[in-house]
């Protein structure tokens, strides 16, 4: 396609079907046809859906970390300090240095996709230099590094691979799971797509990935083995699979004014535990791996909900 006529479509795209110049090219809409691309939930339409469903007044559990790992302690496993926790109580952060892992992470409590989180040795800091760290780098909380099952741990050692479940409830407040995915990290501390990293479909019932991992970057080729380490994406078998789909059901029902939820979770050798809950859940992660628009999905509990 000439450069004009890129422009042209995708423009044309981005207000037929609400969604972004740059999911455009994601979606490969120069690929398909109308009828293909309408089934593609896009960020306008991502974005007015998870209001609804999400409304903001209530969101500020899922949006903010710590408070989020305060609601949901029940769901996590690791142990985890605030800033203020830090200054005031300098002597909590002894235990915390000392976790297992060995490790900690320094994090936002409103930051997102990643950014800004450093994975660090715990032997490098006291309890001063880490409150110092932590101002310096403009994150406000510090949790223990959470150890991955050995099986995820042979896919992709250089980050924590979480599992992204979507939960959605019904006018009944019945849970509908609705998108399960692997996101694996690739030579990465973090297992973001936008960080460059890949993410696979996972079949619901068995708890295997069943196709390959994708990348955000069209440019880029599906990888049906890890590119670092060579193991096989698809047929992978996540740990704990029906406790992990268990553990995201009674969790989408301790507050049901949030309706759709993509949960992180973590697999460790004891178990699932909760990472974190996204009110505004990523399109991309959800439909890339499966190669096809899911908005009637989505369409499907709108319509429920009006009647």
């Amino acid at each position: 396609m000439s450069l004009i006529s890129q422009w042209y479509h995708s423009i044309r795209s981005v207000f037929r079907y609400n969604i972004s110049i740059e999911e455009y090219y994601q979606f490969r809409f120069y690929e398909l046809q109308n009828n293909k691309r309408d089934t593609y939930a896009g960020t306008g339409y991502m974005y007015e859906y998870q209001r609804r469903l999400n409304p903001p007044v209530y969101r500020a559990t899922l949006a903010d970390k710590t408070q989020f790992l305060e609601k949901y302690r029940d769901f996590v496993r690791h142990e985890f300090l605030t800033l203020e926790e830090l200054e005031n109580h300098p002597e909590k952060s002894h235990e915390l240095l000392k976790n297992p892992s060995g490790k900690i992470v320094l994090k936002s409590s409103d930051g997102q996709c990643g950014r800004g989180i450093e994975v660090r040795q715990s032997r490098d800091f006291t309890p001063t230099s880490l409150v110092q760290r932590l101002k310096a780098t403009g994150n406000d909380f510090v949790e223990a590094f959470v150890t991955q099952h050995p099986d995820l741990m042979r896919l992709s050692p250089s980050g924590l691979n979480t599992v992204r479940i979507i939960t959605q409830l019904d006018k009944n407040d019945q849970v509908h799971i609705i998108g399960t995915r692997l996101r694996i990290s690739v030579n990465s501390a973090v297992d973001n797509l936008a960080a460059g990293n890949i993410a696979a479909s996972i079949d619901s019932n068995t708890g295997k990935v069943n196709g390959p991992g994708v990348y955000s970057d069209i440019t880029r080729s599906d990888e049906y083995q890890h590119p670092i380490t060579g193991v096989d994406i698809v047929g992978f078998q996540i740990p704990y699979w029906q406790e992990t789909l268990d553990m995201c059901k009674s969790a989408a029902l301790l507050d049901t004014r949030n309706r759709s939820i993509g949960w992180d979770v973590a697999i460790t050798d004891d178990g699932p535990e909760l990472i974190e809950g996204n009110h505004d859940w990523c399109k991309l992660l959800w439909q890339l791996p499966v190669k096809k628009g899911l908005k009637p999905i989505l369409e499907s509990f709108t319509k429920e909900l009006q009647q």
